[in-house]
């Protein structure tokens, strides 16, 4: 069963759509995007406007929850307590008690949570992960994704903020990104933010700007704005060095004016730039810079099909999905870390 049926719902629908080892039982949204979204799948299933109708009527094996962060927490439990496998759109909550209740709740109950951590199924970002890993160490981590919206996704992104910011809503991704780079504790945040819209509720901001210090003296930045007055200059930047070199995704249609408000091309690399830092007795370069261009380049809809294939063979192999559930909660508390240290204007040890 797919409950919310925008954006990113409409994407893991048509991926259990296109694969025989899921059948879908049901369609879930308060709102007409699941009548659209049935529509583009040939009107082939049974629609809900109830979540919690919907669940007691089909009875599914595996729920999967693609609904605004704020009722992540309450659905999930209710899937798992139902006895279903449980695939959730990131962050696992909105706040970091909820996501450890729920990754505790999957526990006790012996069921399956995969959160859509899309990036660690992309080969491309795989290998951008690996390679930093030989630059050496300390490690400077450098990436944003600030989104000039407009429309419908506009309307997606104040949505959001009615709940969480982007630093937290979009951060988790890369932060759980840094982390695997670095393989180290993080140990302090600061972070910056502004309110630069009445659309955005008062307690909240649309831009947000992190910086997190690492045990092993690594740093890292994160930058996210949210709105029409976002800039499109360097939007899209994914980058890290340390003492032996630097490693960078190039994405050049990603990055290009009109794209930045695009699901679509987030997750797109083209090329991976990796440069040696090894200079001779004149303080030349001794090696010249590869370009990485990956025959596995998977469209979005491929990640997302990915990701559940992901959550299939969890469920059939038995996998021991701990790791994955603790890097989830991990990521999320250093993300509420950083909004803390937003809202206090001071910085946060972890």
């Amino acid at each position: 069963m797919v409950v919310g049926c925008g954006n990113m719902g409409s994407s893991h629908a048509m991926a259990y759509h296109n694969l025989s080892e899921f059948t879908i039982c049901g369609l879930v949204s308060t709102g007409k995007s699941k009548e659209s979204l049935n529509q583009k799948l040939g009107n082939t299933y049974a629609l809900f406007d109830d979540y919690k109708e919907a669940l007691n009527s089909t009875r599914p094996d595996i729920v999967c929850i693609s609904t605004y962060p704020d009722t992540h927490e309450e659905f999930a439990l209710m899937a798992l307590e139902k006895g279903c496998h449980v695939f959730m759109e990131k962050p696992l909550a909105d706040t970091v008690e909820g996501a450890e209740r729920i990754a505790q709740k999957a526990l006790e109950v012996g069921k399956k949570l995969v959160v859509g951590y899309i990036l660690r199924h992309h080969p491309s970002w795989q290998r951008f992960v690996e390679l930093s890993q030989n630059l050496g160490k300390p490690l400077v981590m450098r990436m944003n994704l600030n989104q000039q919206s407009k429309g419908e996704m506009w309307n997606v992104h104040r949505n959001l903020m009615k709940s969480l910011s982007p630093i937290v809503d979009c951060g988790v991704h890369y932060i759980d990104v840094m982390c695997q780079m670095t393989r180290s504790k993080p140990v302090q945040v600061n972070a910056i933010g502004a309110r630069l819209t009445d659309d955005v509720p008062e307690w909240n901001y649309n831009y947000g700007q992190l910086q997190i210090r690492f045990e092993d003296g690594s740093v890292g930045w994160y930058e996210a704005g949210w709105g029409p007055m976002v800039s499109e200059t360097a939007f899209f930047i994914k980058d890290v060095f340390g003492p032996k070199g630097s490693v960078s995704i190039v994405a050049k249609k990603a990055s290009a004016s009109g794209k930045s408000d695009s699901v679509e091309s987030h997750t797109q690399t083209e090329t991976i730039r990796y440069h040696p830092a090894s200079l001779d007795e004149n303080n030349q370069f001794t090696e010249s810079d590869t370009f990485i261009n990956l025959e596995d380049e998977p469209d979005h809809l491929e990640l997302c099909t990915r990701e559940q294939q992901y959550l299939y063979k969890a469920i059939k192999e038995n996998i021991d999905l701990r790791p994955h559930l603790e890097d989830a909660v991990n990521s999320l508390r250093i993300a509420f870390a950083c909004d803390q240290s937003i809202r206090t204007q001071r910085s946060v040890d972890l």
